[in-house]
């Protein structure tokens, strides 16, 4: 699959989800770790186009494959999120409703099994977008989120990645990025430096888009940093005159960008396709700003573009009726 592609077929309805992106090397996977990728990506897919197939949400798809990819350990979000500095975990979600512009996020949960249900919470039972922290977790409680215990969130990859971070004072370590040594030892399963938030876009047969975001942050990250996956145009954004986005990268170079809202708007107001959108925020517009990443996107039409100007992207489609797709390099 190409890295920025426009796509369409007899069904417009359509999922992609994305793992995350950053330096992924062929030379740092192996066989195995290959298939395990491509596998999750295939499991969560299929399920996100079971939904769509049976007339289902594209709300519904979206919110079922960013669970499961927080349940996944290989992927930055959920069972297997990266530390903060002090040896913590710390939580943030978003989920938008293209039909409406509903939208809900939750940012420095500690106890949520699911962030992205959370953010659904919010966005279905509050007056409100954004809820974080202690206050977020008692008012999702109380609408059905599942809480754990912070060790739910261990691994001992994610454990020893934020060890060595330690060592290497002041350096932030994002989620995919298997530059060093240290990481090829293990990468890309578990690599220092990778851009580690997952998502989803989707379009369903009632010609309405959704997105959802989640991630676990950058290793070693100061305690209570927020990054743009909570944020509504930065990380997330659907629209259904324009496009739904999930975005994964450097944060901070997204939200000075409001990368996400300003692909809907260059659609809406300057006519770009979301081919061209895409491409200028990604490729034009995040470089300059240091701005490292991807994101997905579909439009209203059921065309997608999956840019990314990193050496891969861990990411797949599946249309409605057609073969499900996956990649993770250029």
């Amino acid at each position: 699959m190409s890295t920025s592609s426009s796509t369409s077929s007899n069904s417009k309805a359509v999922i992609a989800i994305h793992g995350g992106a950053g330096t992924i090397l062929r030379s740092a996977m192996n066989s195995a770790q290959e298939k395990a990728y491509h596998d999750a990506l295939s499991e969560i897919l299929n399920a996100g186009q079971a939904i769509l197939a049976a007339g289902g949400s594209a709300l519904d798809a979206v919110a079922k494959a960013v669970s499961m990819l927080e349940d996944c350990p290989l992927f930055n979000a959920g069972k297997g999120a990266v530390y903060t500095h002090a040896g913590t975990h710390e939580l943030d979600a978003a989920i938008m409703d293209g039909a409406t512009l509903g939208a809900g996020a939750v940012a420095n949960v500690a106890h949520v099994r699911n962030p992205i249900l959370a953010a659904r919470a919010v966005m279905e039972h509050s007056e409100h977008i954004l809820l974080v922290g202690a206050g977020a977790e008692e008012f999702v409680a109380q609408h059905g989120a599942e809480l754990v215990e912070p060790e739910y969130f261990h691994t001992e990859a994610r454990h020893a990645q934020w060890l060595r971070a330690r060592k290497q004072e002041g350096m932030l370590l994002l989620d995919h990025d298997a530059a060093s040594q240290a990481a090829t030892e293990i990468a890309p399963i578990d690599p220092d430096n990778k851009f580690g938030t997952v998502g989803a876009v989707a379009l369903d047969l009632h010609g309405n888009l959704a997105a959802a975001t989640s991630t676990g942050g950058i290793t070693n990250k100061r305690v209570g940093r927020v990054g743009d996956s909570p944020l509504i145009g930065a990380g997330c954004y659907a629209n259904n005159r324009s496009a739904a986005i999930s975005a994964t990268g450097t944060g901070e170079a997204f939200m000075r960008t409001v990368a996400a809202y300003d692909i809907s708007a260059r659609m809406e107001y300057a006519g770009q396709s979301l081919q061209d959108a895409a491409q200028h925020v990604v490729m034009d517009l995040l470089p300059r700003y240091q701005g490292r990443g991807g994101l997905i996107a579909i439009d209203a039409e059921g065309n997608m573009a999956l840019p990314f100007n990193t050496e891969g992207m861990y990411r797949g489609y599946a249309r409605v009726g057609a073969p499900v797709v996956t990649a993770i390099y250029k």
